[in-house]
């Protein structure tokens, strides 16, 4: 009796670690996606922002944009549809829309933002780290 009491408390405190541990490297996994690699401090000339579409259905469309420090702007460009905008990397961002007006915002990790459909503007990192966001297309 005494040794399979034991027994079950043996397989109760590795169930128990291993799913601790389980949970320890999915909270990682989950921070992995949050936090972006280590820039460089200087980027080489030309650089660009990027875009990767990571999510996209008849619904919405999900963005992972990086604007590197350095980058001069993205260019005039109009968002066809009303979006959210998730901040990952705290920040700054230069927002000049197509009548000159000039806006900087700073960015903390997880502010969101919202924009309404047919926004114009180009956006500029004049920061010192790159802004990494996430970026939700509602269609």
């Amino acid at each position: 009796m005494m040794r399979s009491k034991l027994t079950f408390v043996a397989g109760v405190v590795a169930g128990s670690v291993m799913t601790a541990g389980l949970l320890t490297v999915g909270a990682a996994g989950l921070e992995a996606l949050r936090v972006p690699q280590a820039a460089t401090a200087t980027k080489p000339a030309g650089i660009k922002y990027s875009t990767q579409v990571v999510f996209e259905n008849e619904r919405v469309r999900v963005k992972d944009v990086t604007f590197p420090v350095g980058v001069p702007d993205t260019g005039m460009h109009t968002h066809e549809f009303a979006h959210v905008g998730v901040i990952l990397t705290e920040g700054q961002l230069l927002f000049t829309e197509k009548d000159g007006k000039k806006e900087t915002a700073s960015f903390t990790s997880g502010s969101v933002g919202f924009r309404a459909a047919n926004a114009t503007h180009m956006v500029s990192n004049p920061g010192t780290r790159p802004m990494r966001v996430i970026e939700v297309e509602l269609k």
